[in-house]
């Protein structure tokens, strides 16, 4: 059976990463990037720190081990939710969730996953909003994205290259730089059941640490086994796309990212704001193992991902993203104090939770005071051990950690030093000697909710309304074009509209590929030009086409 031990003992290996001294970190060398890097992102679903390069020695991953050995491993990283979709929304927009109101999880298929009533709808950011990968299309980069495609709204036609399950940097003119994205599903919540008729990666006896907040059972045991065989697997796809970019001969020329979409998959993890549901591993390799074996300890969201990538390809990050850049020609000083999260809708549940952190305290908020931690979500309820946990705790066999979850009602605040209590299982909230730090950080969470004017307050319906006024999808503005000087310009009364554009031969039939419009087109005699824009949370244009003789 598993022993505490263990768990301790991977308590002390990562905080004895943490503490690498940071002068070290900034007494080394400038990078040397190439002037216009590759940028491949490796996306893991549901997974918290719980692999060797963080402390977790449980399993071996030759893969990411050798990544971490190689690039830099930053250990303070926090999704802005518990959950995919609204985590994918901040990333894509460099914008809280909250902030624009892609914050209910999976607005685009509320029908038998929402509460009755609710229409499925998409997020409308403001005008002036785009996705990252837009950014590098218009720098000139190719895009690519296999092939999830979370965000709240229809990516829209401007986004990428190419996303779809086929979709690698492979594809991309010869030399042309890219920023590629591949998401890896075999850590993803339903794996732990759906993978339980095939072999386990690891013996059927290994010790897997449990953490005190799940009951040291069979069933547990057995699917906290599957996570770690899961990881395995992961660690292997890992290795054929590593593989990919040394056989191109682009190691050298490509800046790799591997993160997770959000914390762990097994109950008291997904979906929740404590560190088990919103903390993620990063690795970063860089060119020329810049920083080779470094640990970075700065606190890190993700909303500082867009803004930290296009910092990297030299392309300057548009001044509304609530992100900083900690890397790259435009990073910005002094690193954070704090990082923020936010809970709301999960399927037909609400359950309004907001979070911030600094390097040590966590405190959340609870606004749903009657509810339990615990929402009863079918979907979750597939998992052997949550359904077990359902059973132990009506029959009263939890302890009081593991029956934590299931209390009738929360505490209006909740605050945990995760240092000591890296569970966060010991609210200090009503602690005398903790009530300065209580204050700082309510007060940070109050100025922080003001700034992003937070959209979790309003009913779903009413944002809806407002997005889709009369339940109705609004719809972009064909574009016009005009021909001044020789040149073809093109436009849509939409603001904030993307337009897209082939130009093709009069007799040729129209792909499925669209450049992005960023400047005039030189006129070409004897070619057809169709242009389509397409607003973000909009239905996209109707096609124009203009014919040049």
């Amino acid at each position: 059976m598993v022993k505490m031990t263990k768990i301790a003992a991977f308590v002390v290996v990562l905080w004895a990463l943490l503490g690498c001294d940071s002068l070290e970190r900034n007494q080394l060398s400038g990078s040397t990037l190439p002037e216009r890097p590759n940028i491949l992102w490796i996306v893991a679903e549901d997974l918290s720190p719980i692999i060797p390069p963080f402390g977790d020695l449980t399993v071996d991953t030759p893969n990411l081990t050798r990544l971490a050995d190689e690039g830099v491993r930053y250990t303070r990283v926090f999704s802005t939710s518990g959950v995919c979709a609204p985590s994918r929304a901040s990333i894509a927009t460099g914008m809280y969730q909250n902030r624009i109101g892609a914050h209910h999880m999976r607005t685009t298929s509320v029908v038998g996953e929402g509460p009755a009533g609710l229409i499925p709808y998409e997020v409308v950011p403001p005008a002036y909003v785009k996705m990252q990968s837009q950014y590098f299309r218009e720098a000139g980069y190719y895009t690519s994205n296999n092939a999830k495609e979370d965000y709240q709204f229809r990516k829209p036609i401007t986004a990428w290259d190419d996303s779809s399950p086929q979709a690698h940097w492979r594809n991309r003119a010869s030399g042309q730089p890219f920023f590629s994205i591949f998401n890896i599903g075999i850590t993803h919540e339903s794996q732990v059941w759906r993978q339980r008729n095939n072999p386990l990666l690891l013996a059927n006896d290994a010790e897997v640490p449990i953490p005190p907040y799940l009951p040291e059972t069979d069933i547990a045991v057995r699917d906290i086994r599957q996570v770690y065989s899961n990881i395995i697997a992961m660690d292997r796809e890992i290795g054929k796309l590593l593989s990919h970019l040394e056989e191109d001969d682009l190691v050298d020329d490509t800046i790799i990212f591997f993160y997770s979409d959000h914390g762990g998959p097994l109950p008291r993890q997904k979906r929740l704001l404590y560190d088990s549901g919103i903390r993620v591993p990063l690795i970063i390799r860089f060119p020329g193992k810049w920083r080779a074996g470094e640990i970075d300890d700065q606190l890190i969201s993700f909303v500082d991902f867009k803004s930290t990538t296009l910092s990297l390809a030299g392309i300057e990050p548009p001044a509304y993203s609530d992100g900083r850049a900690f890397l790259g020609d435009f990073v910005e000083t002094p690193t954070r104090e704090y990082i923020h999260a936010a809970a709301d809708r999960f399927d037909n549940e609400y359950d309004t939770i907001r979070a911030v952190r600094d390097s040590r305290y966590k405190y959340l908020r609870n606004y749903n005071l009657d509810k339990a931690y615990y929402l009863p979500l079918p979907y979750r309820e597939q998992m052997p051990i949550m359904r077990e946990l359902l059973q132990l705790n009506e029959q009263g066999k939890l302890n009081r950690f593991q029956a934590q979850w299931f209390r009738e009602q929360k505490p209006l605040e909740e605050l945990f030093d995760t240092d000591i209590d890296p569970y966060e299982l010991q609210n200090l909230a009503q602690d005398p000697a903790y009530s300065n730090k209580l204050k700082e950080l309510s007060d940070e969470l109050d100025s922080w909710l003001l700034e992003v004017d937070d959209l979790g307050f309003t009913p779903e319906n009413e944002l809806i309304e407002h997005f889709w006024p009369g339940g109705v999808q609004p719809v972009t503005e064909v574009p016009s074009m005009s021909i001044i000087d020789g040149e073809i310009h093109i436009s849509s009364a939409t603001p904030g509209a993307n337009i897209a554009f082939q130009v093709i031969r009069l007799d040729q039939a129209p792909g499925s590929r669209w450049q992005v419009y960023s400047n005039p087109v030189k006129v070409i005699p004897s070619r057809r030009v169709i242009a389509i824009a397409h607003r973000i949370g909009y239905a996209p244009s109707q096609k124009i086409e203009l014919y040049l003789d």
